[in-house]
């Protein structure tokens, strides 16, 4: 009878076992039973294919005011285990990581593999064993035992189990809480682009800007962030942790709401009817669309945004009207979209809900 069964082999479901393993006086027997045919399937592809390991920030109490949900719940856990562990634990097992500008920290080699190779490295020097292509279709508990039953009329027993889902979403992910009593909050997506049909995106697929400001005009949650043009309409992390604050609100609205974006990042509309002016009196010959004042923007959205402020091409800065002005301002810091849906972000998928945070001892 295994010590421990840990359902799912993803990286919470490693590192978990791992975790037990390390702190246990004595070997333990773990087995990690993971549904689909691959081990660690998100790390493959977290990333970029790089595997976004964590994040650059040191102080638990401003990590913790980047969660959603669950910022005063994680103070506790992010001062037992901080960033710094997480990158000395790697850094141990000769896996070095690097910092990126915006904080992200990927492994040097910019390759998933690195971190799929050390974790169950790991977990094999510990005796750690694992399964794929096993679904646990119920858990009962008998005494101080737990009684697994799994596809295929197997069943066996451990002393304790972690559960590893990933979250709730599908029947099968959330049956093993509902089992053991956890009474679950409704699973639903937190992490997504917005679809938007508008002629000032279309034919602009893979233009960004470096810093962008993203609000949702019912709500008033702001994000901050690059933000990027897709064929379908925005994404970056302006918008993705935009979608995360306001999951459960979206969701409401059934993704269709209205969003307000400054172009300019935190640039005020008076500064830029400053740099505006400038132009007017320092260049007043030079036809406006030939070149955007702005460094952060493209040129082609700066074209587009000159174009739906009805302004021609041809228009130089000496006689641009005040109305085109103020239209082409708007434009810039205060473009309003109607939102119409959501794209999942590539193949990652993360969702809001699931057990309730108060059901954990994060102590």
């Amino acid at each position: 009878m295994p010590d421990l069964v840990v359902i799912g082999g993803g990286t919470a479901g490693f590192f978990g076992a791992i975790a037990c393993a390390e702190s246990l006086p004595k070997p333990a027997d773990i087995l990690i039973l993971e549904k689909s045919s691959h081990l660690l399937t998100k790390v493959k592809i977290s990333g970029g294919g790089r595997c976004n390991v964590t994040h650059a920030c040191f102080d638990p109490r401003e990590l913790t005011s980047n969660y959603p949900r669950g910022e005063r719940s994680l103070m506790g856990p992010f001062h037992q285990w901080r960033t710094e562990d997480t990158v000395d634990w790697f850094e141990a097992r000769g896996v070095e990581l690097k910092t990126e500008a915006d904080g992200r920290m990927f492994p040097t080699t910019d390759n998933s593999q690195t971190i799929i190779d050390c974790l169950t490295e790991a977990a094999r020097e510990l005796g750690i064993r694992w399964e794929t292509k096993v679904e646990v279709r119920e858990i009962e508990v008998s005494g101080k035992k737990f009684c697994i039953r799994t596809t295929g009329n197997r069943e066996m027993e451990a002393s304790a189990v972690l559960l590893a889902t990933g979250g709730t979403r599908s029947a099968a992910a959330a049956k093993p809480a509902k089992d053991l009593g956890h009474a679950l909050i409704p699973a639903m997506p937190s992490l997504f682009t917005f679809h938007i049909d508008d002629p000032r995106l279309r034919d602009l697929p893979g233009l960004s800007v470096p810093q962008a400001t993203v609000q949702d005009l019912e709500t008033k949650q702001t994000s901050r962030g690059p933000l990027l043009i897709t064929h379908w309409g925005l994404s970056g992390p302006a918008v993705l942790k935009l979608s995360a604050w306001g999951a459960r609100e979206m969701a409401k609205r059934d993704y269709r709401f209205e969003v307000e974006v400054n172009w300019l990042g935190d640039e005020s509309w008076e500064e830029a009817e400053e740099v505006l002016r400038r132009q007017r009196a320092e260049h007043g010959s030079r036809q406006i669309a030939s070149r955007s004042p702005f460094e952060s923007l493209p040129r082609r959205l700066w074209n587009r945004l000159v174009e739906h402020s009805g302004i021609s091409k041809k228009a130089t800065w000496a006689n641009l009207p005040k109305q085109s002005a103020k239209t082409l301002l708007q434009n810039l810091v205060q473009a309003r979209f109607q939102v119409s849906g959501k794209s999942l972000n590539k193949e990652e998928f993360v969702t809001c809900g699931g057990v309730r945070l108060k059901d954990v001892n994060l102590k």
